[in-house]
């Protein structure tokens, strides 16, 4: 089989996956945002706590939480993690931020959650195509943006222009946080070829010892209150 009919039948069969209703929106959810957490082959046990425990303490941080709470109408937050071609794992379903609790009740399932794939390599287009697929069963928002994070290149699946190409992501902006070392390869990387879309920016952490504060400074520019008019909703405000 070509690679050219596998994507096309990865493509059909990912579009299709969001059977679920979506989440109704109260008032008008500003942000639908998309955390998706690199567990490939290149990171070990260590920088997999290393990353889930920073993002538990960054969705708790008061200065996040704030910038969750205190915004016009709420945000949207799921969370995933990626690996190989078919390796995604959802670990937060599509959760409306309404309180502080919504927040602490996440991190701490983040906190207590289990790996679910460690062997398998990095289909970074194939999990910008399976990002693609949760937003279709985002709630009604203003906007939508995927947190990418990662610590090495595309090499296994299609490449993530390829994801651009065939997946329903126009008018998405795709953030990165690229995770280095002594190169900044990596963020060279993900400036080219991974982000996308209205405001789109990358975060840089020099290893995973720095995740915690590189999430929050992230999060904190994604959940920066938008000035409407400079950018275009990504869908209709109206109910489902």
């Amino acid at each position: 089989m070509t690679a050219r009919r596998l994507l096309s039948l990865w493509v059909a069969a990912v579009i299709t996956v969001a059977a679920a209703p979506p989440v109704r929106a109260q008032d008008t959810c500003r942000l639908a945002l998309q955390l998706a957490l690199d567990v490939s082959a290149s990171v070990d046990a260590a920088e997999y706590e290393l990353q889930t425990s920073g993002l538990a303490a960054a969705l708790i941080d008061p200065v996040i939480v704030q910038a969750f709470l205190n915004g016009p109408g709420p945000v949207a937050l799921s969370i995933f993690e990626w690996s190989g071609r078919f390796q995604q794992d959802v670990l937060i379903d599509w959760t409306l931020i309404e309180t502080a609790d919504d927040l602490t009740r996440i991190a701490e399932r983040i906190a207590r959650g289990t790996r679910g794939h460690a062997d398998f390599p990095t289909a970074l287009g194939y999990a910008l195509g399976f990002a693609a697929s949760r937003f279709q069963s985002a709630p009604p928002c203003l906007f939508q943006t995927l947190d990418i994070s990662g610590d090495g290149q595309n090499n296994d699946g299609f490449p993530p222009a390829a994801a651009y190409e065939h997946f329903p992501l126009e008018g998405v902006t795709i953030n990165g946080l690229a995770i280095g070392g002594a190169s900044r390869g990596i963020e060279d990387y993900y400036l080219t070829e991974v982000i996308r879309g209205p405001g789109a920016f990358v975060e840089f952490a020099v290893n995973h010892q720095s995740f915690a504060d590189t999430m929050r400074r992230k999060l904190e520019r994604e959940l920066r209150v938008l000035i409407l008019g400079d950018l275009t909703p990504t869908q209709p405000l109206t109910q489902p």
